[in-house]
């Protein structure tokens, strides 16, 4: 997000759909480092908008609030596969 060195707008295919979801993971992550992972997100949120732009959904993240690590899996799952 051009304004923010914090916020990352990441588009993640859900298995049903694909949602732009925009995660304030940017001080840890870039863009192309995020290509291609498999990580947990949250889609049964309302949308928010964040900064002018919507927001479907959240990332799940561990951490304290400057350096979260993304919660992922361990295992080749495909998109949409439900977390128990």
């Amino acid at each position: 997000m051009p304004k923010s060195s914090k916020l990352l707008k990441l588009q993640v295919d859900i298995g049903t759909e694909q949602r732009q979801i925009v995660a304030g993971i940017g001080k840890k992550y870039t863009p192309e480092e995020l290509v291609g992972k498999t990580i947990i997100v949250v889609a049964n949120l309302k949308p928010v908008k964040l900064m002018g732009i919507e927001s479907q959904g959240m990332v799940l993240a561990a951490g304290d609030t400057d350096m979260p690590g993304l919660l992922g899996v361990l295992e080749n799952l495909p998109a949409g596969t439900t977390v128990k």
